[in-house]
């Protein structure tokens, strides 16, 4: 890994904070990049663009940035698009890649057209939320099955369904956060996330992480504020079996056409350990109990490195 200077970097804009259903958590994973990157000599400050408009960047000067930002207004290309046409470079995927990967429909369509695996699935728009329609799907995808909203992030407003009964209020919860919502076939195994660092052809996957929560409940509580959740990495996979899983990652990847950091979020079957692609996240959370900086840790790059290093990869579309 190539030695980064700090002060190479310039005046560093952490951006954080934000309008989405995560404010909350982007504060967390802003707060530990930018005390992260200002420990290393970074020119390093916060920005909350749900609390200043984002023109201030370029009057006060700023290099880069560093998207800290998560869900809506933050990875689904509007900022990505203002940081284009102010000429400022940033972390993470460009416009397109981000749009489309926090539209976990569309993501799914990308993946199904390049033969990746991925759980089958059925769209409910709004006006297809009928009581008769909504009490149909598990004839189509069988049960237990997965209701979520797509462009929500953090399991925010999904619901995991067991009977018939539970449809309605599962299809309404997501309909909160979602005009269109998603009812997915339920994946019983192992759950896995692998982070991926760099750009097309040198994207390369860092080491997976198997998730054990209790009783399989990997909600919203038990990802940031419970130490119940077990993330074993080293996985604890065959060698061969997480190879593949990198390898399938990395194509999923640069398929939504992915750059400089993200991870993936999969299943691998019990009965037969096929593995199916649940979705991208473009701008992962770096909190303490994130899982990017934890991979990276088995990888041998400590928090600090990691953060230095995806600050470095800031860039723009064209």
């Amino acid at each position: 890994m190539t030695t980064i200077d700090p002060k190479s970097l310039g005046k560093v804009a952490v951006l954080m904070g934000g309008s989405s259903a995560e404010r909350e958590i982007s504060l967390m994973s802003g707060g530990g990049v930018l005390a992260a990157l200002q420990s290393q000599g970074v020119d390093a400050h916060p920005f909350d663009p749900a609390e200043r408009e984002l023109a201030e960047l370029k009057h006060a000067g700023f290099a880069r940035c560093f998207i800290a930002l998560h869900g809506r207004h933050g990875e689904d290309g509007t900022v990505q698009g203002a940081l284009e046409l102010l000429r400022i470079p940033y972390t993470g995927s460009g416009v397109m890649a981000s749009a489309i990967a926090i539209d976990k429909v569309m993501t799914k369509r990308l993946w199904q057209a390049a033969g990746l695996p991925t759980p089958k699935y059925v769209t409910l728009p709004r006006d297809a939320q009928d009581p008769e329609r909504v009490r149909s799907v598990p004839d189509e995808l069988g049960l237990p099955l997965i209701v979520k909203p797509p462009h929500e992030g953090s399991s925010i407003g999904v619901t995991k369904v067991k009977g018939y009964s539970q449809m309605q209020d599962a299809v309404a919860l997501a309909a909160n956060y979602d005009d269109v919502v998603l009812c997915e076939e339920f994946i019983e195994g192992d759950e896995l996330t692998c982070p991926v660092l760099g750009t097309g052809r040198n994207a390369r996957a860092l080491p997976v992480i198997r998730i054990v929560a209790p009783e399989g409940a990997y909600d919203y509580q038990n990802k940031y504020f419970t130490d119940v959740t077990q993330y074993l990495v080293p996985s604890g996979l065959p060698e061969a079996e997480e190879r593949e899983i990198q390898r399938i990652v990395v194509e999923a990847y640069r398929t939504l056409g992915c750059r400089g950091w993200g991870r993936a979020d999969l299943m691998v079957r019990a009965r037969d350990r096929a593995p199916f692609l649940l979705e991208m996240n473009t701008s992962p959370g770096m909190t303490s109990h994130s899982l990017v900086p934890m991979s990276a840790k088995a990888a041998g790059m400590s928090y600090e490195q990691l953060c230095l290093h995806i600050a470095a990869s800031a860039a723009l579309d064209s």
